[in-house]
């Protein structure tokens, strides 16, 4: 594998990650209660957080000339199935739904985390990684804050 496909491979797993966020903080929303409508903007940030992301990864990929994926991750499925599972038996309430947004950035981050220790990255691309990690960083602590505040 060559250094720009394996960039490219790097790049399109960080875009499946942001699909991954982007339909869990829907989901999210999905599940808040009338009286949790505060959480609304937030989850709605960090969906146009992840969709930005993307734009920048795909662009990084299509500057490689290499295909861009489309989709999401096995593992956010699972994880989104989890949701389900946890938010039946837990109702939904304000505590449930932090708990699930903080295990999704738990996983972005730890996504994030691979790719920064990845050999062969440009410089230009772990300088737009190192951001989108530093504000990945921000918003688990936030949601954790939040979460723990329950």
């Amino acid at each position: 594998m060559t250094t720009l496909e394996n960039q490219a491979r790097i790049l399109n797993d960080l875009i499946l990650i942001n699909n991954d966020r982007v339909i869990g903080y829907q989901k999210a929303m999905e599940e808040l209660k009338d009286e949790d409508s505060d959480l609304n903007l937030l989850f709605q940030e960090k969906v146009n957080q992840s969709l930005d992301f993307k734009t920048e990864l795909v662009d990084k990929v299509i500057s490689t000339g290499l295909k861009v994926e489309d989709g999401t991750t096995n593992a956010g499925k699972i994880y989104r199935i989890w949701m389900d599972v946890k938010a039946f038996f837990g109702g939904s309430d304000r505590k449930v739904v932090l708990d699930n947004c903080e295990d999704g950035e738990d996983a972005a981050l730890a996504a994030y985390n691979d790719a920064l220790t990845s050999e062969g990255l440009s410089a230009e691309t772990r300088s737009m990684l190192t951001k989108h990690h530093a504000a990945l960083k921000i918003s688990h602590n936030r949601i954790k804050a939040l979460r723990e505040a329950q």
